[in-house]
């Protein structure tokens, strides 16, 4: 049977989250009338609230709870990397979870944890939970005061502090980069299509193209699936068959590489006859061959960033309601997969 949440009271009774929370803890700053129709109707449907959430104001663990859905990506191990030394100097400790990309295993956490194990959580969304639109685990947590930080992988439908990257611009930058270098037809390669981030990259390729005078090739544009590195090249081979692409932005370093390599097998000197940049900034890209151009993105950076916020929260509970969206600004690290801007092809 799936649990009731505070949301789904919200929607009966037509009214916030906030309002259904302070109903149920008998506020005065609600009606008696309806405090009494929101208390019986959540006694009717059996509603359990986190009892030992409702504690944590008075109790702290000095414990913060860290949920990622990926515990291999090197962006995610960056900024994991600044939380930890945030959390460190601030004297507290951290829980580490990952959900593998499920819905169901985010809200299991994030239940397990907001049972008085952690004073608030630092979280990247998952993919099942960004398809299925499903934050009410998050809304619960938050209207229990207990608090959540969001970062790269943000709902912006959930009342929170979160971290972002200028997704956009950092696009649209390196189109312009492949452009004064001399390309002409540049492509965009995403492995991560049904997530917002990369619409978001997808629009700043798409407004770079129009900055520069030219017209988005679809034939140039394509998606791969994340979770299937072996068969990259076989999903990039279509954008060398018929196309004259001679540049190409990734959303990811390995999707990067894959494009060079077919680029290489095809006798194109990488940069001379094909550019690439990928998004990220690990291992992969300071040791292929060449190295790769890539789009930093400050993991350590917005993981710092994240953590600070939670803390000025946890410090100051009062101001739990007042939330704020810090944009991390990327930067393009030269390497070998691209051409002076002044180079020329």
């Amino acid at each position: 049977m799936k649990k009731v949440t505070l949301k789904d009271i919200a929607a009966k009774f037509e009214l916030s989250i906030s309002t259904i929370s302070k109903a149920l803890k008998d506020s005065e700053e609600i009606g008696e009338s309806t405090r009494l129709k929101i208390q019986e109707y959540a006694k009717l449907i059996n509603y359990r609230p986190n009892i030992n959430a409702l504690s944590l104001k008075n109790s702290k663990t000095k414990t913060i709870g860290i949920i990622i859905p990926d515990m291999l990506d090197y962006f995610l191990a960056q900024a994991l990397r600044g939380i930890e030394k945030t959390a460190i100097e601030k004297g507290y400790k951290i829980i580490i979870c990952i959900t593998n990309e499920s819905h169901s295993k985010e809200v299991e956490t994030i239940e397990m944890l907001s049972n008085g194990s952690v004073d608030g959580f630092i979280v990247s969304i998952s993919m099942e939970t960004e398809l299925k639109r499903d934050y009410a685990h998050f809304m619960d947590t938050i209207a229990f005061e207990l608090p959540i930080v969001m970062f790269d992988r943000v709902a912006n439908e959930v009342h929170c502090d979160k971290v972002v990257t200028n997704n956009l611009e950092a696009t649209f930058a390196a189109v312009k980069k492949l452009s004064d270098s001399g390309c002409k037809h540049i492509g965009f390669a995403s492995s991560i299509s049904h997530l917002k981030i990369s619409n978001e990259m997808l629009s700043g390729y798409e407004k770079g193209l129009e900055a520069v005078n030219s017209d988005v090739n679809k034939n140039l544009v394509v998606n791969v699936r994340e979770d299937h590195y072996s068969g990259y090249e076989s999903m990039l081979a279509p954008l060398f068959k018929d196309n004259l692409i001679d540049g190409l932005i990734a959303t990811n370093e390995a999707v990067a590489l894959a494009a060079m390599k077919i680029a290489q097998r095809k006798g194109r000197h990488v940069p001379t006859d094909f550019s690439v940049i990928g998004y990220s900034n690990g291992i992969l890209a300071r040791h292929s061959n060449p190295k790769l151009t890539t789009i930093s993105q400050h993991g350590e950076l917005m993981g710092k960033t994240a953590a600070e916020l939670l803390f000025d929260k946890l410090e100051n509970i009062e101001n739990i309601k007042n939330v704020t969206t810090k944009v991390i600004k990327t930067d393009v690290i030269e390497r070998n997969t691209t051409l002076p801007i002044h180079g020329g092809k």
